[in-house]
């Protein structure tokens, strides 16, 4: 049995009792150029940068590798992590032992601007690669393109879950669901105004629809709207994920982030103050955050994420 302090013996014998201990607070890491898009790697994370992908932990930066302009979120897989490159419309294999890049695919980019995701499943990694309407999948055994999947012009964000890849195309207004087996479009969704990044997980696909300030949550099997949560005026620039029983989305107005309940839809928790454009990534520990113009990597332990 553990002895208590002389403290709080005497607290509780005066009937005052024994203060909290205080919530730990989010550690902000100044990362000079413009850190942006994040992917978990164990305890540490990459995130693009100007010129750059760099590695960090909680207690620095840990790697570097040249790039011409990494853009748009990106995977790990095949013990490796995998990049869009917006400026020679390639997808970059970067060892995740060496810190070297190892491979050079020329998918193409749908988005040169790096609204876009880099995704892994099913034995692939998946980049959407023409504005016309094409995603590419990469298989990582060979580093070829071994499939061109036809999809809806100006799709760029995907997302892998539930047993499917899921594409949005912005200007479309549009989700689709790809059977990763024939390499088709199998479904349809209609969405809200200016459709964006999206995750698939705590059963249903997320996505943002960033010119209404909603999030609409999809069932994964009939394809169907069940829901939709008014978060703020917009959404624009902002980023999500999903796990721990909760979808996180990364704000640029009113606050850093947001903590959804995915069965009742309900906001939880508005964490920090509004800093703008950022990424986000989900861990079971806790939460990584970016805020580009303010040139900061923030780690949320798990009880200043969720506010308990």
């Amino acid at each position: 049995m553990r002895r208590m302090s002389s403290f709080g013996a005497v607290a509780l014998a005066l009937g005052l009792g024994v203060p909290a201990p205080a919530a730990p607070r989010p550690e902000v890491i100044t990362v000079p150029g413009f850190a942006d898009f994040l992917v978990v790697d164990g305890t540490t994370v990459w995130a693009t940068n100007k010129g750059r992908v760099e590695r960090w932990s909680r207690h620095g930066k840990l790697a570097r590798v040249a790039m011409a302009h990494p853009c748009g979120a990106m995977a790990i897989a095949a013990d490796a992590l995998w990049v869009a490159d917006c400026q020679r419309a390639t997808l970059n294999r970067i060892d995740l032992r060496t810190a070297k890049v190892t491979a050079v695919v020329r998918t193409g980019i749908a988005d040169r601007e790096g609204e876009l995701n880099v995704v892994a499943g099913a034995g692939s990694i998946w980049v959407a690669s023409d504005a016309a309407g094409a995603i590419a999948r990469v298989d990582p055994a060979t580093n070829r393109v071994v499939a061109s999947i036809a999809v809806a012009p100006a799709t760029s964000y995907l997302a892998f879950g539930l047993g499917a890849l899921w594409a949005v195309s912005g200007p479309g207004r549009t989700l689709q669901r790809i059977d990763p087996d024939t390499n088709a479009v199998v479904s349809h969704t209609a969405l809200g105004k200016a459709p964006g990044f999206l995750v698939a997980g705590e059963g249903a696909v997320w996505v943002q629809e960033q010119g209404d300030g909603t999030l609409a949550r999809i069932d994964a099997q009939s394809g169907a709207v069940t829901g939709r949560i008014k978060v703020g005026a917009s959404l624009k620039w902002g980023d999500i994920d999903a796990g721990g029983g909760k979808v996180w989305l990364r704000t640029t107005d009113d606050q850093t982030f947001v903590v959804i309940d995915p069965a009742s839809l309900a906001i939880t928790a508005r964490v920090g103050k509004p800093v703008g454009s950022g990424a986000l990534r989900y861990t079971r520990a806790g939460l990584w955050t970016t805020a580009h113009d303010h040139h900061t990597l923030t780690w949320w332990p798990r009880a200043a994420a969720i506010g308990n």
